[in-house]
């Protein structure tokens, strides 16, 4: 029991004393991250091509770049994807021809996301849970703050612990 009065302690004095990222009380953090999702012309950052045939697709750039490394196509058909000048729609014509005739392109947009399952207390446990787990996001996730507003009891759960006269 003393151990568990303990961690209460020097959980309310963390929660006191860290930055309140802008956010009312009571709040928490979770992962925050990006992800490619589809776009319209008006909006996109990006080209991707989708390839049937692998069930894959990829960001046309990267595309480009491990058609040119991975010694799969001859020096003529490489010549013929530089003769593109990074015209989409010849790019197109070009992996039509040479890798799979199916090839698509789609547009895409970098949209923010907030990974489900994920909450923490505090922002440095969140931090740190981002810098074991790296592997399971991409270089860009960060800790984003919440407020407790949508479920009442786990805002006065939070609440209980955050308040400086609590009894601990």
């Amino acid at each position: 029991m003393k151990e568990a009065i303990q961690f209460l302690k020097e959980l309310q004095q963390e929660l006191k004393t860290q930055d309140v990222d802008c956010q009312a009380a009571p709040r928490f953090w979770v992962v925050g991250d990006y992800k490619w999702v589809e776009a319209n012309e008006g909006n996109a950052e990006r080209y991707s091509v989708y390839l049937p045939n692998a069930e894959e697709s990829y960001p046309v750039e990267d595309y480009i770049e491990s058609a040119k490394e991975d010694g799969e196509f001859s020096g003529e058909q490489l010549k013929e994807l530089d003769e593109c000048n990074n015209d989409y729609d010849e790019i197109l014509e070009w992996i039509q021809k040479y890798e799979d005739e199916g090839a698509k392109f789609f547009l895409e947009k970098k949209a923010r996301i907030t990974h489900s399952d994920t909450i923490f207390f505090t922002e440095e446990e969140a931090r740190q849970h981002i810098s074991v787990n790296h592997c399971h996001y991409t270089n860009e996730a960060h800790t984003y703050a919440m407020t407790v507003w949508m479920a009442p009891s786990c805002g006065r759960h939070k609440n209980m612990i955050d308040e400086r006269n609590g009894g601990i």
